[in-house]
């Protein structure tokens, strides 16, 4: 069974940072590309960062500069850096992958941006 399990939001100060992490089991992690959503409320969920099999990279321009995804295939975590934080960063974030035809979801992570 596949599952993906989100870890390290928290309230930070607008410049503060935060790392979070996906761990993620039941497939060949490898083999797939990983994403990072957000959905703010009162908002659609939006995808910020992609990171390929092949570890390619890409950002929403919202965070770019600023948010760096990364992945540890003997792990099997994805991560995303997030810097420079601002309140317009506060959402639920989530981990994505699209497997075997079907969007799989952790059960999202609160990063909350306020002083």
């Amino acid at each position: 069974q596949v599952q993906l399990v989100e870890s390290g939001g928290g309230l930070v100060r607008p410049g503060g940072s935060l790392r979070l992490s996906c761990a993620a089991s039941g497939y060949i992690f490898s083999a797939y590309s990983m994403d990072w959503y957000r959905q703010a409320p009162g908002k659609q969920r939006e995808l910020i960062a992609t990171i390929t099999s092949g570890g390619s990279t890409m950002y929403a321009n919202s965070v770019k500069g600023r948010f760096t995804i990364s992945r540890d295939n003997a792990k099997k975590v994805v991560d995303l850096q997030m810097n420079s934080l601002r309140p317009e960063d506060t959402a639920v974030y989530y981990c994505h992958v699209f497997y075997t035809s079907r969007d799989l979801w952790g059960q999202g992570t609160q990063v909350t941006v306020s002083s």
